[in-house]
């Protein structure tokens, strides 16, 4: 995309999860009440923003090797201006600017209603923002813009962690456990409705530890689903990601009686093992996993369970891996993500005697493979049914769109009557490697 001209150009790349998705939109949005349109290229920009996640493996050297690649760019333009945000940002803080004194901002996830502010800064030296304000950042972010915009759209309502779990450091970077009022959540809401949006997901570290206040007291998480499904428009409702200790009745059974509630279910548990689980300080055991997961498919048959899994966590003996292989056997996923534990500085995890990195990478091999069929079985057993999907884009193939269902599938058709934002029924002819193929049934 090229700017137009007199306009400040701004180029962004998100690192890592859904929120750091939704936070550079909101980055992207103060910086454009600011005078800044987006670009797609490093090259065309006057500014460079990485939004950096800290949960994935290295993720502060594959930052600094990122602000490497950039040199070259600031060399040939002194004036670019360079920003590091997230939660790496959080984390190293000075040290960025130590290490790489090309970069110009640093700006941590709790502190970025303020990065128009620390560009005027950075005019007379690196400026840093890492600390926790005591003001709401969202009461301080520039409204909204009212373009159109697609189908689907991230709303954080909850940030934090107070867990504190031995493997993460989200409670050291992103903070307290801290909900949205219940008013602002629906606010925005309308207004990604009035704007094109027909698909919303609900975003927090823990969110299902939401409770926003509202008129009358603090909401829950299924209290605030209950009323989002009250708007015109809305057409489906996600939520991500949960914790098992923050799943309550009130949310299990909008499950079973909101229709616009999805039935996907993003709901972590780690480990299948009672010690290592005690030893991550999850608070709960896997039969309070399973208790849970039967509860939810009583209110909801057909939801489709995904999850997260660490593989070789210091001390994990082969038959507490045998105890996660059981686990995932009893659950049967339709969807999940694992990984090899890497240790991060400053958790309690990162201290304790390591599995060997080979078998860690057997075990990992070993449940993937696994996860892998429990998917593959998913997928083919939604061939000769017909579902709900919601047009996102074309697709590869010349008249091809693709969406997603219900299940959070990605489906494809081809079809000369859909655009981006219908929201269509699909009769499933076959199963793909990553996709289910169809054709429009209504």
């Amino acid at each position: 995309m090229v700017g137009s001209p007199g306009r400040k150009k701004l180029f962004v790349k998100t690192y890592g999860c859904q929120m750091n998705v939704y936070d550079s939109e909101r980055m992207a949005e103060a910086m454009g009440a600011r005078g800044f349109e987006p670009v797609d290229r490093p090259e065309e920009a006057d500014m460079i923003l990485l939004n950096t996640c800290h949960i994935r493996e290295k993720a502060a050297e594959k930052m600094y090797s990122e602000l490497g690649r950039l040199k070259p760019l600031k060399w040939q333009n002194p004036e670019l201006r360079i920003a590091v945000a997230g939660c790496v940002a959080q984390a190293e803080g000075e040290e960025i600017v130590r290490r790489q004194p090309l970069v110009d901002i640093v700006v941590g996830p709790q502190a970025y209603h303020r990065l128009p502010d620390l560009v005027a800064r950075a005019e007379s030296g690196p400026a840093v923002e890492t600390d926790f304000p005591a003001e709401d950042k969202f009461d301080h972010l520039a409204a909204r813009p009212k373009a159109r915009r697609g189908p689907t759209a991230f709303l954080t309502v909850q940030e934090g962690c107070d867990k504190f779990c031995a493997f993460c450091v989200v409670p050291y970077t992103r903070g307290a456990e801290v909900s949205r009022p219940v008013e602002r959540v629906l606010e925005e809401a309308r207004d990604l409705v009035e704007r094109g949006v027909r698909e919303i997901t609900l975003l927090g570290q823990n969110v299902n530890a939401y409770h926003g206040a509202g008129p009358d007291g603090d909401w829950t998480l299924g209290r605030l689903i209950r009323a989002l499904a009250e708007i015109d428009g809305l057409e489906r409702i996600r939520y991500t990601t949960s914790h098992p200790r923050d799943m309550d009745e009130d949310l299990i059974s909008a499950h079973g009686e909101v229709d616009k509630l999805m039935p996907y279910l993003h709901l972590p548990v780690q480990s299948g093992s009672d010690r290592i689980l005690k030893r991550m300080n999850r608070g709960h055991t896997s039969s309070d996993y399973l208790r849970l997961v039967e509860r939810i498919r009583a209110a909801r048959p057909d939801i489709l369970l995904s999850g997260d899994f660490i593989v070789g966590f210091p001390e994990e003996t082969d038959e507490d891996f045998e105890a996660t292989m059981a686990l995932v056997r009893e659950v049967r996923y339709g969807q999940c993500y694992s990984f090899r534990y890497s240790p991060r500085p400053g958790t309690p995890a990162a201290e304790r005697p390591q599995v060997p990195p080979e078998v860690a990478a057997e075990r990992l091999q070993r449940l993937q493979a696994l996860l892998a069929r429990q998917q593959s079985e998913a997928q083919e057993s939604m061939v000769g049914r017909e579902v709900g999907v919601l047009f996102e884009r074309p697709g590869r193939l010349p008249g091809q769109m693709v969406g997603k269902s219900d299940h959070l599938h990605a489906v494809h058709v081809s079809a000369a009557d859909v655009a981006p934002g219908d929201l269509r029924r699909v009769r499933i002819l076959r199963a793909e490697a990553h996709s289910l193929a169809g054709e429009l049934a209504d």
